[in-house]
């Protein structure tokens, strides 16, 4: 009887450990996918030929390790935040040597910074990741998974999974306002360069949908024209650059209507407007109400408000981030990426359309 009841425990453990071993995409916290330029990239330029990089001092002086790694802020960004909330480890870079195994289930970082939903925006930054190519990633991704768990279980991981994408900025300060007279800007007047955007941004979501992603962020431009770059180069007086603020106006409710259409042809509510220009005004015209002791002045730089140039060993740097609503010339500090986490995560309809992503996460877990 002892040997036989030996047997049934082991096989019982045997069973158990298969399961396990089976069901790994269901027992694991939320997969989670991030597309876009430099507000969400981790790290994927860091194997790259390019000057849009983050991988040296003082960028990471907050990140636990307190090394650069890639982000362009002083710690966490945005993905994140999202990524401790879903209960879930940090997503790699795809790029990332790591991203192998177990860890492909927790999904993926696509984002490289200096892009746009224009192919012909950031050049100036030679080779980086352009949107069709971060989609071409997901595809390989999804066989690599596929090849790790099998066909069936990695549709349901992709479908399951929360996808964030982040672009549109760099189409304005990286192509059409780069210069003066760019190409871009003597082809359209600014309203039909946005509606421009507009259509070949719904095409790129459209091709997300396609491979697979089910709940889409969408975030849109944050206030451009007062980011420290744009107050050092454009503002003689410290106040947002009217131009850039009027395509930011121009942009967002466009955005937002064209998700809204998405939505609509798909019969249910795959995308999700995040107004991040709202959520990242607040503390720019207030930043004392959030802790801050400014907004326009950067953290780490030289030159007017830190803004010009890039943030180096060689930089100007503040003793203490919290205090800074950007990091750089361009990028919100680590604290600033929490509150705008915390909106995205709790905001009314004022920050997000059509719900928040608690909302989300609390409808997709009842099914």
């Amino acid at each position: 009887m002892a040997g036989s009841a030996t047997m049934t425990i082991s096989t019982l453990i045997g069973l158990v450990v298969a399961m396990a071993t089976t069901f790994v995409p269901q027992a694991e916290a939320r997969a989670f996918f991030v597309f876009g330029d430099s507000l969400v990239d981790n790290g994927n330029n860091n194997y790259l030929a390019t000057t849009a990089r983050a991988d040296s001092p003082p960028y990471g002086i907050d990140y636990p390790t307190r090394r650069p790694t890639g982000r362009f802020s002083n710690g966490l960004s945005i993905p994140d935040f999202i990524s401790q909330h879903l209960g879930s480890e940090l997503t790699l870079p795809y790029l990332s040597p790591e991203l192998t195994g177990q860890r492909l289930l927790v999904g993926a970082n696509f984002a490289s910074a200096g892009i746009g939903i224009l192919n012909d925006t950031g050049i100036q930054f030679l080779n980086i990741i352009r949107m069709y190519k971060q989609l071409e990633y997901f595809e390989q991704y999804q066989r690599r998974v596929t090849a790790l768990v099998g066909a069936q279980q990695t549709q349901q991981l992709v479908n399951g999974a929360l996808t964030l994408i982040t672009v549109g900025g760099n189409d304005f300060v990286n192509n059409y306002y780069l210069v003066p007279f760019s190409a871009r800007s003597r082809q359209f007047r600014l309203p039909d360069y946005v509606r421009y955007l507009i259509s070949e941004y719904r095409k790129i979501l459209m091709r997300l949908y396609d491979l697979g992603a089910r709940r889409v962020l969408v975030t849109g431009t944050g206030p451009m024209g007062c980011v420290p770059a744009e107050l050092a180069q454009r503002s003689p007086n410290g106040q947002c650059s009217a131009e850039l603020q009027r395509a930011a106006s121009l942009y967002n409710p466009q955005l937002t209507q064209m998700l809204g259409q998405l939505n609509d042809q798909y019969g249910a509510d795959i995308f999700i407007a995040a107004n991040t220009r709202q959520m990242t005004a607040d503390f720019v015209y207030n930043p004392q109400a959030y802790g801050f002791v400014t907004s326009k002045i950067a953290c780490c730089g030289q030159g007017p408000y830190n803004g010009l140039g890039l943030c180096t060993p060689a930089s100007n740097l503040c003793p203490n981030r919290d205090l800074y609503a950007f990091w750089d010339p361009f990028h919100p500090s680590e604290r600033a990426n929490g509150i705008v986490v915390q909106q995205i995560l709790n905001g009314d309809a004022t920050y997000m359309h059509p719900m928040n992503l608690s909302t989300i996460l609390a409808l997709d877990s009842r099914t």
